[in-house]
C-alpha cells in the first residue's frame, strides 16, 4: 500500500482525517472540469462513466446505450471496439443544433480491450467561422472572376493612391503589365510622366465619383471613372477605377454627327427645292408677303401641330392646307376636307365623329365612321371653322384635348391620329366676345396661326395670274389664245377683287368663254370691273389753284408712275401697264426720283 503523500495526505493543522477530500468526489470534480464531454463505455457500448458536459450535451447518462442515444457513434465506436485502434477520422455529431467533434479510443489493460474513452468537444463556433470563411473565400473568387473577366478595364487603388490590382482588361487597353504597375503610386506615375493626369488623385483629392478622358500612348481614348470606397468609419480606404474604350464610340459620334449635318444639309437642299417647285406650280406667288406665307407652310409639314389658316373668302386657305399635307410626314394618309358650313346643324356631330347603328331615324343599320376616323394618321381640313355649333365646338375641343372621339349613339372610346387644319374668313374674336365661338376652342386651334392677305394687297401676283388662268381656260375649251387691250387690261390691273383669287378665276373663264374674236376690251369686262373704274376720280389734292397746269401735269404723272411702280414691281412692267417705252419711264423715274 503506497503511503498517503501531498494532496491526498497531508492535514492541515485543526484538520481531521474525516475531512479529507472523498476520491470519488474529487473524480468527478476533476471530470467535470474538463472543457470537454468524457463517457466511458464498456464493450456493450453502456455509458459507464461520463461528466457533465457529455450528459448536458450530448445526453450520454451513465446506463444509457449508445445506439439509443447517439446512433451517429455506434458504428464507428464499434470499429475502434473490433481494431483496437483509434478512431482516425474525425467524427462530428449533431445534438441540440450543436455540434461536436468526438475522439473514440480503446481502453486496453492487460492487452484486453475493456472499452471505450470517448471524448466530444463542441466545434460549432469553429465551424460557424470555418463556413464563413468558405463563404469569403467563394465570394472572394467570385469577384476574382468578376474583375478579371470585365471587358472594362479596372484599377484598384488604397487610400494612398498606391496601386493594388490591375486587370487583364486594363492591361489591354493600357498597354502595361500589373506586375509593373502594382505597388506604384499614381501621385509618383504622374509625376514621372508616365501618365498625364490621374482621376485616382482628384476622387482622393474631393472624396467624390470623378470622370475624365486619357489618351493612351497608342492612340485610344479611354473612358475613366473614379469611385471612392468608405469604411463603416467613413474613412477612404479605397479607389476602384473603370475604364472604357470610347475611341469607337467617340469615331461613330463623329460619323453620326457628319451625318446629321448632311442630312440636316440635304434637308434644307430639300426644302428650297421644294420652294422653287412652287414657284413653278400653278401657286403664283411674286409678292414677298405671299411667298413668305407659302414657305411657312411648306416648313410646317414638318410637325404636326394644329394650324389655323384665316382671311377673306377666296384668299387661297385651301390651298395653304393642301400644302402643308403635301409636304408633311402624312402625305401618303388621307387628308379629309370637310366644310363645316354647309352640313346641317343636326348632323354636324355624326359627320365629324360619326354614329352607331339606330343612333337617329335614318341612320345605317351598320353605323358610318366620322370624317376624324376617316383622317385616322392623315390631316383633316375643317374649313369655315367658325360656322360650327357651339354644341358641336365643345366635342371638338374634347377630342382635341385627348384624341379621344365617341360615335354618336355610341358609348365606347376611340383613339385617333389626326392633324387638323382649320379656316375660316371670320373674325374669331369678335365672335367670342358676342359668345358665338368657345374661347378655349379658339386658343386650341389657333397654336400656328396663318393670315392670309387678300388680293388687292397682291397686285403684283394679279398680271402673271391673268395671264395663267386665261391660258388654263383656253386650252380647256380648245379656243385660241386671247389678247387683251390696254384699257382692259389696266381696269383688270387695278380692280380690287372683293372676291379675291376666285373671282379674278371666274372672270377670267367668262372672258374666254364669252370672246367672239379673241380680242377683249374694255367693253367685255363685267360690270363689276368697270363701275369701279368710273367711281375713280381725280383726287382733290391733284387740283391747286396755286401752282401751274404744268405743276399740277407733273405732280399727277409722278403719282401715276408711282403707283404704277409698286404695282408692278420692274420698270418693264411699268412702262407696258401704261403704254411707254422702257426708256421713257426710265427716265421719268429718273427725273422724280422715283428709281
Amino acid at each position: 500500500m503506497l503511503p498517503e503523500s501531498g494532496l491526498f495526505s497531508q492535514n492541515e493543522p485543526g484538520q481531521s482525517r474525516s475531512d479529507k477530500p472523498d476520491w470519488n468526489q474529487f473524480s468527478k470534480a476533476l471530470l467535470n472540469a474538463s472543457p470537454s464531454g468524457i463517457a466511458v463505455l464498456d464493450t456493450d457500448l453502456k455509458v459507464i462513466i461520463s461528466n457533465k458536459n457529455a450528459q448536458n450535451g450530448l445526453k450520454l447518462f451513465p446506463g444509457s446505450l449508445l445506439c439509443a442515444t447517439l446512433p451517429a457513434l455506434e458504428e464507428p465506436a464499434k470499429a475502434v471496439l473490433a481494431t483496437g485502434q483509434a478512431a482516425l477520422d474525425e467524427i462530428v455529431v449533431k445534438q441540440n443544433d450543436l455540434s461536436y467533434s468526438v475522439m473514440i479510443n480503446p481502453v486496453i489493460h492487460m492487452e484486453k480491450i475493456l472499452g471505450l474513452l470517448c471524448l466530444a468537444q463542441d466545434v460549432t463556433a469553429m465551424e460557424t467561422v470555418t463556413s464563413r470563411m468558405k463563404s469569403f473565400q467563394e465570394l472572394s473568387i467570385e469577384l476574382d472572376t468578376i474583375i478579371d473577366s470585365s471587358n472594362d478595364g479596372l484599377w484598384i487603388c488604397d487610400g494612398n493612391g498606391t496601386v493594388l490590382r490591375i486587370n487583364p482588361a486594363s492591361e489591354r487597353l493600357t498597354d502595361v503589365r500589373s506586375r509593373d504597375m502594382v505597388g506604384k503610386n499614381m501621385q509618383d506615375m504622374v509625376d514621372e510622366g508616365l501618365i498625364d493626369q490621374s482621376v485616382t488623385l482628384e476622387v482622393l483629392k474631393t472624396r467624390k465619383k470623378a470622370s475624365l478622358i486619357q489618351k493612351t500612348r497608342s492612340g485610344k481614348q479611354l473612358f475613366l471613372t473614379g469611385t471612392p470606397v468608405f469604411d463603416p468609419g467613413g474613412k477612404l480606404f479605397r479607389v476602384v477605377v473603370n475604364e472604357r474604350d470610347i475611341t469607337e464610340i467617340t469615331e461613330l459620334q463623329r460619323a453620326l454627327d457628319e451625318k446629321a449635318a448632311l442630312n440636316a444639309q440635304y434637308r434644307q437642299d430639300l426644302l428650297e427645292m421644294q420652294i422653287e417647285e412652287t414657284r413653278s406650280m400653278k401657286i403664283i406667288a411674286k409678292n414677298p408677303e405671299f411667298i413668305r406665307i407659302i414657305q411657312q407652310a411648306i416648313k410646317l409639314g414638318n410637325v404636326d401641330s394644329t394650324v389655323l389658316v384665316l382671311g377673306e373668302s377666296g384668299t387661297g386657305k385651301g390651298m395653304i392646307a393642301d400644302l402643308i399635307h403635301k409636304y408633311s410626314n402624312r402625305s401618303n394618309e388621307p387628308m379629309i376636307k370637310l366644310n363645316c358650313g354647309s352640313i346641317p346643324e343636326s348632323l354636324v356631330e355624326s359627320e365629324l365623329f360619326g354614329y352607331e347603328k339606330g343612333a337617329f331615324t335614318g341612320a345605317r343599320t351598320s353605323g358610318k365612321p366620322g370624317k376624324f376616323e376617316m383622317a385616322d394618321k392623315g390631316v383633316i381640313f375643317l374649313d369655315e371653322i367658325a360656322e360650327l355649333p357651339l354644341a358641336s365646338q365643345v366635342k371638338l375641343l374634347r377630342f382635341l384635348e385627348d384624341g379621344n372621339l365617341t360615335r354618336v349613339g355610341g358609348t365606347t372610346h376611340k383613339k385617333v391620329d389626326v392633324r387638323i387644319i382649320a379656316a375660316t374668313n371670320r373674325d374669331l374674336k369678335e365672335m367670342i366676345q358676342k359668345k358665338l365661338f368657345r374661347s378655349d376652342l379658339y386658343y386650341r386651334l389657333n397654336v400656328i396661326p396663318i393670315l392670309m392677305p387678300p388680293l388687292r394687297d397682291r397686285k403684283e401676283c394679279i398680271l402673271s395670274m391673268l395671264h395663267h388662268f386665261m391660258e388654263q381656260f383656253c386650252t380647256r375649251y380648245q379656243k385660241p389664245m386671247v389678247t387683251v387691250s390696254r384699257e382692259a387690261l389696266d381696269a383688270l390691273l387695278s380692280y380690287s377683287y372683293p372676291g379675291n383669287v376666285r373671282e379674278l378665276i371666274n372672270i377670267c373663264e367668262r372672258l374666254v368663254v364669252l370672246s367672239n374674236d379673241g380680242h377683249i376690251t374694255l367693253n367685255d369686262l363685267p360690270a363689276s370691273v368697270n363701275d369701279s373704274i368710273r367711281a375713280k376720280t381725280p383726287e382733290d389734292h391733284d387740283i391747286n389753284p396755286g401752282k401751274t397746269l404744268q405743276e399740277m401735269m407733273e405732280a399727277l404723272e409722278k403719282r401715276i408712275l408711282e403707283k404704277t411702280l409698286q404695282t408692278h414691281g420692274t420698270q418693264a412692267l411699268t412702262a407696258r401697264a401704261l403704254g411707254l417705252n422702257q426708256s421713257t419711264v426710265g427716265r421719268k423715274l429718273k427725273k422724280y426720283g422715283l428709281y
